[in-house]
């Protein structure tokens, strides 16, 4: 079977949410596709590195740039002209004029939640690409049954066309300890103990209420907010920077002293800068699927997470759950995990074990052997 993959998504040097999925996604069912006998062929909007994927006699790749509307362009007619058996977008959206097999993963619909979170032009686009997605793609696979649920609900897919794949969790997060973290703060400017979210800076993660709920703790610790930035960051992070707190005129004062925002954490730190933290804070209105939640788990490290939307599903029972809208709860959470040394603990090795459940291998297996089918039934159909 020859599988077209749109893996425009890999090359991005800062991958973060859908490049990242796309890049370990990629990195996972290569070789297992060349194990089972598959030619792949990957489309680039730029040339990739010649390190980005291990060479292989299965793997084609087709580059094609183009300035604007890449993929109802020059992505479309790279298909209709060289079709392969089926085509799959692990993190865009199947060309507009695209008639041949096509899967596509949806990883969220949070933009129905919170459309204030985005741009008027990239939500529109959001909707019309998502909807499109589901209904022109012979099969879905959603990153969680709350995406499952969210797609049969707004956009009316049914479900039996869709199909829960959970992603993996980086490999190479793993806990480190000792002389390298403190490097890594020291890289960064950071004074430990600290409390850690490390995401995208957005709107839906809730950063304003995690900044409010940290000023109202009390803790001495640094709260760490590492990350891009994303949509509509800036006006959230100015309120940040002013944040003041209770009490006397000096603490009000020393909040945002205590409010660190690093930026991007380069892939060779981030491992070490968790694996640091007295906790991860993940607190997000919404979510497809939390992957800092796998990866402070990952790292040994307790979690705080939203009780709503996926976080529960991926988190299992082992993170410390709270309402994402409320304040005091989130609040009340810090210091909970900041002052209770056996409620650390106890959700660390729950951590470890609830992890253990998510892998890119076991992914690509799953998304592989949908693809695998889908070709079969569509077989099936000519012989008909």
């Amino acid at each position: 079977m020859l599988i077209g993959i749109d893996a425009s998504r890999a090359v991005t040097g800062q991958r973060t949410g859908t490049e990242a999925y796309a890049w370990f996604l990629l990195r996972a069912l290569l070789p297992l596709a060349g194990a089972h006998g598959h030619t792949v062929r990957l489309y680039f909007n730029a040339a990739p590195s010649p390190d980005l994927f291990p060479p292989a006699s299965h793997i084609e790749e087709v580059v094609i740039p183009f300035a604007r509307l890449w993929t109802h362009v020059r992505l479309a007619a790279e298909l209709q002209h060289h079709p392969p058996d089926v085509f799959f977008t692990p993190a865009h959206v199947i060309p507009l004029s695209y008639h041949g097999r096509a899967v596509a993963t949806v990883h969220d619909l949070g933009y129905h939640y919170f459309p204030e979170a985005h741009p008027q032009r990239q939500l529109a686009y959001l909707k019309w690409s998502t909807r499109h997605n589901g209904r022109r793609a012979t099969r879905i696979f959603a990153d969680s049954q709350t995406t499952k649920d969210d797609l049969m609900r707004f956009d009316g897919i049914p479900a039996d066309k869709i199909e829960v794949v959970y992603p993996g969790v980086d490999p190479d997060l793993q806990r480190v300890e000792g002389e390298a973290v403190t490097a890594v703060c020291q890289k960064y400017q950071i004074t430990p103990p600290y409390l850690l979210y490390i995401s995208t800076l957005h709107p839906r993660k809730n950063l304003e209420r995690l900044a409010q709920a940290y000023a109202q703790s009390g803790l001495p610790h640094q709260l760490i907010l590492a990350g891009k930035k994303g949509w509509l960051a800036q006006p959230i992070l100015e309120q940040i920077v002013h944040l003041q707190s209770f009490g006397s005129a000096q603490d009000r004062s020393s909040i945002s002293s205590k409010i660190s925002l690093p930026g991007f954490i380069a892939d060779e730190d981030k491992a070490t800068l968790i694996s640091g933290a007295t906790a991860v804070l993940y607190p997000s209105l919404y979510e497809g699927f939390g992957f800092p939640i796998l990866e402070a788990q990952a790292c040994g490290v307790p979690v705080l997470t939203a009780n709503t939307s996926s976080c529960p599903e991926v988190a299992g029972d082992a993170a410390l759950l709270v309402d994402p809208s409320d304040v005091n709860a989130i609040s009340d959470g810090m210091r909970q995990l900041a002052e209770d040394n056996a409620l650390r603990q106890g959700l660390v090795e729950k951590g470890y074990t609830n992890v253990q459940r998510f892998s890119w291998e076991k992914t690509a297996r799953q998304i592989l052997q949908g693809l695998v089918e889908m070709e079969e039934e569509g077989e099936s159909e000519i012989r008909d």
